[in-house]
């Protein structure tokens, strides 16, 4: 109830501080639009159901290209943690990529595949591969030895040793990596659907610009942030309570 409080508090008084700037006149209305301004913007918008099919079309595109990162990542992760020679030669090139921002993905992308859905989904891959790959190489390599060790002495081997020791103890840092590769993927795709026309929440981001609409800019921002905050609160903390009822285990920092 506290916490409810809190967060009723922190947001009321956010709206009311840029209410009052707006009535100030600080800058003018079509730069620095009202919070009802916004709020008629995010109604009318969801009225005529572009917010709704920009929404739906950006959450396919985020799923297909992040379940790509996911399973290349966890795969490719596994295979540098447990080989020698892929550790010291693609493990230190993705170590220097992952310094590389996201937005430097989009020209390869227009080049290799022009202005296309392959190029956007490219781009949030690219965007979300590096940090999942990072965070299953690092899981695997702070496994105790001793829990291999005891699974062995248990019977278990291969596939077995993997589902049933490997990946459970290593599944703070694999959770840890996949939230940080979801908000990378999320980044990504916005970036990647303001470069040519199409449908999605970058695209109507854009029009806002062209369109000196600044509520249209500021609701459609508010909606990627809400987006965001909706799976990471729902989805990735519903994991990490799981993951602590079922084996005590708690997220890596």
């Amino acid at each position: 109830m506290k916490r409810t409080l809190r967060y009723v508090l922190f947001y009321s008084s956010l709206i009311g501080l840029w209410a009052l700037l707006a009535k100030l006149h600080v800058w003018p209305p079509y730069i620095f639009p009202t919070p009802w301004g916004v709020a008629e913007t995010l109604r009318s918008g969801f009225a005529d159901h572009s917010f709704w099919v920009a929404i739906a079309v950006s959450m396919r595109r985020m799923l297909i290209g992040y379940g790509v990162s996911v399973v290349l990542g966890l795969a490719l992760g596994l295979g540098i943690a447990s080989n020698k020679f892929l550790e010291q030669t693609i493990g230190g090139l993705l170590v220097s990529l992952q310094s590389l921002p996201s937005i430097c993905w989009l020209p390869i992308a227009v080049l290799w595949f022009g202005l296309t859905e392959k190029a956007i989904l490219f781009v949030v891959v690219m965007g979300s591969l590096l940090s999942v790959t990072i965070s299953m190489e690092t899981g695997r390599k702070q496994l105790p030895k001793i829990y291999t060790m005891a699974g062995r002495n248990l019977g278990a081997r291969g596939v077995r040793l993997f589902w049933h020791v490997t990946l459970p103890a290593s599944l703070p840092y694999i959770v840890t990596g996949l939230k940080q590769g979801w908000a990378f993927a999320w980044r990504s795709l916005i970036s990647g659907e303001m470069i040519f026309v199409t449908l999605g929440l970058g695209q109507l981001l854009m029009m806002g610009r062209d369109l000196n609409d600044m509520s249209q800019v500021i609701a459609v921002m508010i909606l990627i942030v809400v987006l965001g905050y909706l799976v990471d609160g729902v989805f990735f903390r519903t994991i990490e309570r799981q993951l602590q009822q079922r084996w005590g285990l708690a997220t890596a920092a």
